[in-house]
């Protein structure tokens, strides 16, 4: 395993993470397995575990909490974000002083530890002052219940910039991290919110590496779908969605040039997003250990400039530019 810098903070996490948005804790023979999951991946040097308040409604955390309570505190990095209505009354979800208030006491209580590495903010929240809730997070790292803050899916290029405003007006302990999705049919970040980690040495922990599987090699063009797979269940049908001709053609084209590489095309794309040096960490999801496995290989499998080119060609990704004249 391999380990970087998130952003400019002095803090190191694995190249691979471990997410838990797929932990299905459903009866005891399943937790087994999402416990031999975790175990596996701390053995195999990952030490960056993620999880949220509103995975399975906090039992994700309490799971998650208990296993690597066998772990010395220092040896590992653990996140959880917070947003969703963990209740029914008005304040009982978004990124007010009180809900954050709240919820970083329970979620403290759950995974039953005096702190927590990185806390982000699931979503952006409109309807509450951007300044307070950086100070309510500011507050939190000077309280020592959080060391690093930072914003997940649905926060702007812009908002991330008029965050560090705000923070730098007023002195706030800096955002450390976004944790977006991105993988090579989804490379919305590179438009603006990539430059702007750079500009301010905000560390990127992107999730859905895999596009939901897509990118496993698992869905072929004109086949039916894998019995069990996520197409033939997920409710929102957000990897369906992401079944066209278009990309299917060109995952394809990929599974040839992880053939020719001799690697599976987890690690081709994994390894990809690694390209990026403001990448700290990709958090990968594994529900058994077998998949975890095969992420695992792509921790320090570096891409040659010829295999990246060749990448870029098949995925024609054109970052925005408005032209006048």
């Amino acid at each position: 395993m391999e380990y970087r810098n998130v952003g400019k903070s002095g803090l190191k996490v694995s190249e691979i993470a471990l997410g838990s948005w797929m932990t299905d804790l459903g009866g005891s023979e399943k937790a087994k397995v999402a416990e031999d999951t975790i175990r596996l991946a701390y053995e195999n040097g990952v030490n960056f575990f993620d999880c949220a308040d509103a995975y399975s409604g906090g039992k994700a955390e309490k799971f998650l909490g208990r296993v690597l309570k066998s772990y010395s505190r220092g040896s590992y990095v653990v996140s959880s974000k917070l947003f969703f209505p963990m209740g029914r009354g008005a304040n009982e979800w978004g990124l007010s002083r009180k809900h954050i208030v709240e919820s970083i006491d329970r979620t403290l209580k759950n995974m039953q530890l005096d702190y927590i590495d990185i806390y982000y903010c699931h979503r952006f929240d409109p309807t509450t002052p951007l300044e307070e809730t950086l100070r309510a997070l500011s507050d939190l790292v000077t309280q020592g219940k959080i060391l690093y803050y930072g914003v997940s899916e649905s926060w702007s290029g812009s908002a991330i910039v008029e965050a560090q405003g705000i923070i730098e007006k007023y002195g706030l302990h800096p955002m450390t991290s976004v944790q977006p999705q991105y993988n090579m049919l989804d490379r919305y970040i590179e438009h603006e919110i990539m430059d702007i980690c750079e500009r301010y040495g905000i560390g990127i922990t992107p999730f859905s590496p895999l596009a939901q599987g897509v990118l496993t090699g698992k869905y072929r063009k004109g086949e039916a779908y894998p019995e069990g797979s996520r197409a033939t269940h997920q409710a929102d049908r957000q990897v369906v969605n992401m079944l066209t001709d278009e990309n299917l053609d060109k995952v394809e084209k990929i599974r040839k040039i992880a053939d020719e590489l001799g690697v599976s095309m987890s690690v081709l794309a994994l390894a990809w997003i690694l390209r990026k040096r403001i990448v700290s960490s990709v958090i990968t999801g594994a529900s058994r250990p077998q998949q975890l496995e095969a992420n695992l290989a792509a921790a320090g499998y570096r891409l040659t400039d010829d295999v990246i080119a060749e990448i870029d060609q098949i995925l024609d990704f054109k970052k925005f530019e408005r032209r006048v004249g």
